[in-house]
């Protein structure tokens, strides 16, 4: 039950010059609680009856009539709507209660497939914070389409071809050590690989020795085949231990090489088309879309590129998967290669190229300043992670010392804080990498949020609360708010389904807790009264819908803090 459409309902009936759609949004929230829960403007009907808003406001406010309505006024040009707050608490209250963690959850009769494509990190580099943001929101992503109804796929698209092989191999070749290497592999391998653009900005013939490699390597020379195969290895083990620690999965690792096999099908059916033009030697798509350069398949020295391997990708999850809808988590940096994969899909003839869509999302900074890899400035997440749980250990034993499983909770709350302090800003905007902004334990944080789970469950406990007061209401304005709040829930998911915008789910949460803790400040939770179980009643409600908001975010929510 929406607020909204029940006021909506109400307004038609009176106003039925204004279609219902249109009254819906239409419709305000005040900023003030005295000014009513919801408000309707009158301007536009005032363009159609040609009479002055607040004469239509008042007399408005004089015909609605609604069982659930407890008083309307005419304030201006506005006519303001307050609700019943027990019976429409009453009514959410139960509505949770019995749908618990499916609350807001959507049914659809045909099951969709959505393919994502997210994370997709760089083999033989380590896992740094610039990662982050792919796999965190595309995860999240995932699970609210999962959520709303929708089949999922999620693809760790490695970085396991390309250029940058060719030149990591030229590297190790000239100045890498094996025994090194084999000791401490990720850190060496960057060492080396900032090491080539260093030395490659003063000569740059060095750069022709890495593409040569590369060359080599999709040749199958046994040299380069064997250098690529230690490298991917020792990466999948560094990232197996980050996905753990973040509680992230994956339906398929098959990253860049898995199509290395199935490029030439490409080539092969565009050239069937003639759609490859030569250009400076090199093979192109010309595409219609002016503002877009031709699409580069094949270089002159034959050697294929990213967008050759995305299009045998799209190909392939087509006849795979059977998607829907195939989603790309990558920075907004990709966004003319991915217009380019999608036009050229188009040219050949493929229709359902329309609903590959680029999810893309801002950069993550330090200083101000992008992360970058080959100058070596990176920040890595695991060392990040550690230093999150190791805080959050501190933080415990300072406040709860007695807490069972301390190390558990800390590596919960530390996790949920990097991933929280990514996920409540809208993915497009960049995010500056702040280490004690993400862990502060009050504020818009994750620790913030799971604090308010663990007290909702300890008031619970002490309350020894059996299920009952779900058919009451209360009347206070405190917890009003938080009804009004929890009541949203299911828009919000679908508002977040709508747009892939996790940060709605993240910034909803933290206004159910502080409209719950400012609740917990002027109510006695526990006092022996006829109202007892009817707040006990919607603080587990409550539970429900932060423990479901932090799980679709990818956080878990401990029980005790």
């Amino acid at each position: 039950m929406k607020l909204a459409d029940l006021a909506a309902e109400t307004l038609h009936s009176v106003i039925p010059e204004i279609q219902l759609d249109k009254i819906t949004k239409l419709l305000e929230k005040p900023k003030h609680a005295q000014h009513g829960d919801l408000a309707f403007p009158c301007f536009e009907l005032a363009k159609i009856k040609r009479t002055a808003p607040p004469l239509l406001a008042a007399e408005i406010a004089t015909q609605l009539n609604s069982s659930m309505f407890e008083e309307t006024e005419a304030v201006g040009p506005y006519v303001n709507i307050f609700f019943k707050k027990d019976i429409i608490q009453q009514k959410v209250v139960h509505k949770i209660l019995q749908e618990k963690e499916n609350y807001g959850a959507i049914h659809l009769k045909n099951k969709e497939t959505i393919v994502l494509d997210l994370s997709s990190p760089n083999i033989a580099k380590p896992f740094s914070m610039g990662h982050l943001r792919s796999t965190v929101i595309g995860n999240a992503i995932a699970n609210i389409l999962e959520k709303s109804g929708f089949e999922t796929v999620r693809i760790n698209y490695l970085g396991d071809w390309g250029t940058q092989f060719g030149k990591l191999i030229a590297a190790y070749l000239k100045w890498g050590e094996e025994e090194k290497i084999r000791l401490n592999p990720i850190p060496e391998l960057l060492k080396l690989y900032v090491k080539f653009h260093e030395e490659a900005s003063v000569n740059t013939d060095l750069n022709d020795e890495g593409r040569r490699w590369f060359k080599q390597l999709e040749e199958g020379n046994e040299q380069a085949v064997f250098l690529w195969n230690w490298f991917r290895e020792e990466s999948l083990k560094e990232f197996h231990k980050i996905y753990q620690f973040l509680g992230v999965t994956f339906d398929s690792y098959q990253g860049e090489a898995f199509y290395n096999d199935k490029m030439d099908q490409v080539v092969q059916m565009l050239e069937g088309q003639n759609l490859l033009k030569e250009s400076d030697g090199a093979q192109v798509v010309e595409l219609d879309d002016p503002s877009l350069p031709p699409c580069l398949i094949k270089k002159s020295d034959g050697a294929t590129l990213y967008a050759t391997r995305d299009l045998a990708a799209a190909l392939y999850r087509k006849k795979a998967y059977q998607f829907s809808k195939a989603l790309y988590v990558v920075g907004q940096e990709q966004s003319i290669h991915f217009q380019q994969v999608k036009e050229v899909l188009k040219k050949a003839g493929f229709d359902w190229a329309g609903e590959m869509h680029h999810i893309s999302f801002g950069l993550l900074l330090k200083d101000g300043k992008k992360m970058s890899t080959r100058k070596g400035k990176v920040v890595l997440l695991e060392e990040v992670l550690q230093e999150a749980i190791q805080l959050a250990e501190r933080n415990i034993e300072s406040k709860n010392p007695n807490l069972a499983d301390k190390e558990e909770v800390a590596r919960q709350v530390g996790v949920g804080a990097v991933i929280f302090h990514d996920l409540k800003n809208y993915r497009v905007n960049s995010v500056e990498f702040s280490l004690e902004d993400m862990l502060k334990f009050e504020g818009e944080t994750g620790p913030y949020v799971q604090y308010t789970y663990a007290r909702a469950n300890s008031i619970l406990k002490k309350g020894n609360w059996t299920g009952e007061g779900i058919d009451k209401g209360l009347g206070d304005n405190y917890s009003w708010e938080v009804t009004k709040l929890l009541q949203e829930y299911p828009e919000v998911i679908a508002n977040a389904n709508k747009a892939y915008d996790p940060s709605l789910v993240a910034k909803h949460i933290v206004d159910v807790c502080q409209a719950f803790n400012s609740w917990y400040g002027n109510v006695k939770f526990l006092q022996e009264d006829p109202e007892k179980s009817a707040r006990l009643a919607l603080v587990s409600a409550t539970a429900i819908v932060i423990k479901e908001s932090l799980r679709l975010l990818g956080i878990q929510a401990p029980q005790e803090m």
